[in-house]
């Protein structure tokens, strides 16, 4: 019985070994696999901002508010150069005026700057606000081509360069979105 049982003990570890040798395979063949699927992995890049400004609707939008901010520069430096001429005015003739006709003159030039400013403010905010509506349908379809591209040419991960500190120039996909944007602009 005794031999018996050894007998059984030696074919069990020897069935043992064999399993763990084929587990040990499959662990093998799973992390070779698992390693080549890592150094096959494709990763592009896009410099986003270049990508947009490059397209012509992103050139388009760039001009409309471009246009705009000349405009409301030309009339502000007007009225900043108008206000400049009213203190320098004021500090002529201070000496002509009274104590409270002066500080009368000043309170209302420095009402006029305070309001003055408070244009110029609202009026970056308004830019900025209109630049922001004029970007967000082509961030957004400059989102969907970076999905296609990035489908097309089989990447894994599809980065924005300015995150990242390095990239081979062969990972850089700017152009081919920028080509891929106005493809289907003219559809």
């Amino acid at each position: 019985m005794n031999l018996k049982l050894a007998r059984t003990n030696r074919g069990s570890s020897t069935a043992m070994k064999t399993t763990v040798a084929v587990a040990i395979a499959l662990c093998l063949t799973g992390a070779a696999t698992q390693s080549v699927a890592a150094d096959a992995a494709k990763i592009g890049t896009v410099d986003i901002e270049k990508a947009i400004k490059a397209t012509s609707a992103g050139q388009k939008m760039a001009k409309e508010l471009q246009g705009e901010f000349e405009k409301k520069k030309a009339d502000f430096q007007k009225r900043d150069g108008d206000l400049r001429k009213m203190f320098e005015d004021l500090e002529k003739k201070k000496s002509l005026l009274t104590d409270e006709a002066r500080a009368k003159k000043a309170g209302e030039l420095q009402q006029e700057q305070m309001k003055f400013q408070k244009e110029v403010t609202d009026s970056q905010a308004t830019i900025q606000k209109k630049e922001r509506d004029l970007l967000e349908p082509i961030a957004k379809r400059m989102e969907e081509i970076i999905e296609k591209v990035a489908k097309d040419g089989s990447y894994t991960a599809i980065l924005d360069k300015r995150a990242i500190l390095w990239g081979a120039k062969s990972a850089d996909l700017t152009d081919d979105v920028v080509k891929e944007f106005e493809k289907t602009a003219k559809k």
